[in-house]
């Protein structure tokens, strides 16, 4: 049956362009940076957004839908490919290298190019991956359903920025001077954050943003309505990943990753919906599926390498839809903050897995900390002023979570150690690990030796090294074992000799900090050897942890050895980290510790911008 769709893409590509009376047109309407948190359609405490509630009461809202990834070019990636960001090599924000598409995929806007569509982009685009040239009939400022031929059916997609990260990079000037439409009286504040006026000004502030956005989505539908393609166009809302305030876009929660979605279904078209317009929809879907399900809509066939299904269009039906409960999360580098942290939603329950939990949330990150609610947060937690859900931010976190989410929206309460839920941890434990396992995840090697070693075809690589990340990924989950059982077994991997079994076996000594002290004397054979560079700067971030050792030497030394200036960058985290973590590290790395050229890497600059603040901080 796949063989026979994939053969009617094909013949649709090589047939004349459709009209709008064969197919429906399609839009995407995307407001940048907000989640359901902050709109009255999902929540009583957030933004009224009349435009797009008018919309429902013609479609279907989505209670469920979330994207994979909690920042921008991975989730747009996601978006235009239908695939997991791990899987294809597609997971850090920003990219240092555009990764080829896997097997001759194409991104979805193309698919629908070939199929006679008509698409426009207005405008961003932001991709991990390499597009390709057929993907857009325009891709610009200008772009619009209107230079299409006549009679063609038509693809749009349009971003609204006015609720971006950006329009919260107010000083303490503005706040003091610039009134908001939405009272800082009346916002609610989420427990994790500490409630001061910087933070109600932010939250007001935003929720007005919210407000923008509505009114600037209500244009586009009245432009529709004003061309008489209304009822011919299903009109997709939804946001890129989730909102800015504090601990949302860039971190791995609901707050991040659960995003709106509204479809407006249009009367000539009702019949491709296996749903009650003006209802809501509790099946889950996440990015993956979107491109998936405007194929569908249009009658092309899904392309077998993508890994989303289609919720709306033809074979669809609404109660299999409503069943679907999992949608899988991941977290990478963000600019120059690497983590890794993988997510799984299955009905009420999130399960949260850090693989480094040291690397707590509040890490520096130079564009978060733009936002005066940052500084002020982090301010307070050094001066003692935050209460335990507050300071959860700043300190590390739990290799597993387990968020209700029914019973504790806001995750600030982990049940991972509650014996009541021991059973429900084991289940979703499980289900992550093989989910890892099957893709395979790339992210268990660096990101500096996938540039080098996988990146030209990143799927084959994975395939090809299967079984060596099934292992990476079993001995990350020692970190789940108790102290004792975990050093047994870490032992013999710390005297052994494959780099990536090493590299992840330090990790989790610095995971346990003192409970794995014991290994210290390995871990300083390896910070005193010529090896590589990345395994001197985990051993050495083990034993300063441990307080065994000033980790300066060893991180000099590794860094001005440094294979990439990627790889530098990913040392550099782990520099930050001794530098404001526990251990309060006396750090001093300069560009000139560097080799020549690496400081022009955006990662690397950002990170010795920090590092060293002065007059050649950049701009």
């Amino acid at each position: 049956m796949r063989q026979l769709l994939m053969l009617w893409t094909v013949l649709l590509a090589m047939s004349v362009p459709v009209s709008g009376a064969d197919r429906p047109n399609i839009v995407w309407l995307v407001s940048e940076d907000n989640s359901v948190h902050y709109m009255k359609l999902y929540t009583d405490h957030g933004a009224a957004t009349p435009h797009i509630a008018a919309m429902a009461q013609h479609g279907l809202i989505y209670q469920h839908a979330f994207s994979n990834a909690p920042v921008c070019s991975v989730a747009r990636t996601t978006l235009a490919t239908g695939c997991y960001g791990p899987r294809i090599g597609t997971q850090y924000h920003r990219r240092s290298v555009a990764v080829p598409l896997p097997d001759q995929m194409k991104m979805f806007p193309e698919y629908l190019r070939q199929a006679g569509y008509y698409t426009a982009n207005n405008n961003k685009t932001d991709y991990n991956a390499i597009p390709g040239k057929g993907v857009w009939d325009d891709s610009s400022r200008k772009a619009s359903w209107r230079n299409r031929s006549e009679g063609q059916a038509f693809f749009y997609m349009q971003s609204f920025p006015v609720s971006h990260e950006s329009s919260l990079h107010f000083t303490a000037e503005q706040m003091a001077k610039e009134t908001t439409t939405t009272s800082p009286n009346d916002v609610f504040v989420a427990p994790y954050h500490p409630d001061t006026a910087t933070f109600r000004y932010t939250y007001a502030r935003y929720l007005d943003r919210i407000m923008d956005m509505d009114r600037q989505i209500g244009a586009v539908v009245d432009e529709l309505t004003k061309d008489g393609l209304l009822e011919e166009t299903f009109i997709f809302y939804f946001g890129d990943h989730g909102g800015v305030l504090p601990r949302g876009k860039g971190y791995a929660y609901e707050s991040g990753l659960h995003v709106p979605l509204v479809v407006r279904i249009p009367d000539k078209w009702k019949h491709l919906v296996d749903a009650t317009p003006g209802s809501r929809v509790n099946g889950f879907v996440s990015f993956i599926d979107f491109g998936p399900t405007v194929l569908n809509l249009a009658g092309v066939a899904v392309p077998e390498q993508m890994d989303g299904r289609p919720f709306l269009g033809q074979g669809v039906v609404g109660s299999e839809v409503e069943k679907r409960d999992e949608a899988f999360g991941y977290a990478d580098r963000f600019d120059e903050k690497y983590d890794l942290v993988r997510t799984l939603r299955k009905g009420r329950f999130e399960y949260v897995r850090s693989f480094q939990p040291f690397n707590f949330d509040g890490l520096q990150n130079n564009y978060r900390y733009r936002m005066l609610a940052y500084q002020e947060w982090r301010k307070l937690y050094q001066d003692g002023q935050l209460n335990d859900v507050q300071k959860q931010f700043f300190e590390a976190r739990p290799a597993e979570q387990l968020f209700d989410i029914e019973a504790d929206p806001y995750e600030t309460t982990n049940l991972a150690n509650d014996p009541a839920y021991a059973e429900t941890l084991q289940k979703m434990r499980t289900a992550l690990t093989d989910r890892l396992k099957a893709m395979p995840d790339l992210s268990f090697y660096p990101e500096s030796f996938l540039v080098e070693q996988a990146f030209k075809n990143p799927v084959a690589f994975g395939q090809q090294h299967r079984e060596e990340i099934a292992r990476l990924i079993d001995i990350a989950n020692m970190q789940l074992l108790p102290p004792d059982d975990a050093v047994a077994q870490l032992k013999p991997i710390l005297s052994g000799l494959n780099r990536w079994e090493i590299y992840w076996a330090l990790i989790d000594c610095t995971a346990f900090g003192k409970d794995a002290e014991s290994l210290s004397g390995l871990a300083e054979h390896l910070a005193d050897q010529n090896l590589h560079g990345l395994l001197k700067v985990r051993a050495a971030e083990f034993l300063a942890t441990i307080g065994k050792r000033d980790p300066q030497p060893a991180l000099i030394d590794a860094i001005r050895h440094a294979s990439s200036d990627i790889e530098a960058g990913l040392m550099l985290n782990s520099a930050v980290f001794l530098k404001d973590g526990p251990t309060k590290s006396e750090i001093s790395i300069s560009g000139q510790d560097l080799p020549s050229g690496f400081s022009k890497n955006d990662t690397v600059a950002r990170r010795l911008e920090y590092l060293n603040p002065g007059p050649s901080r950049r701009r």
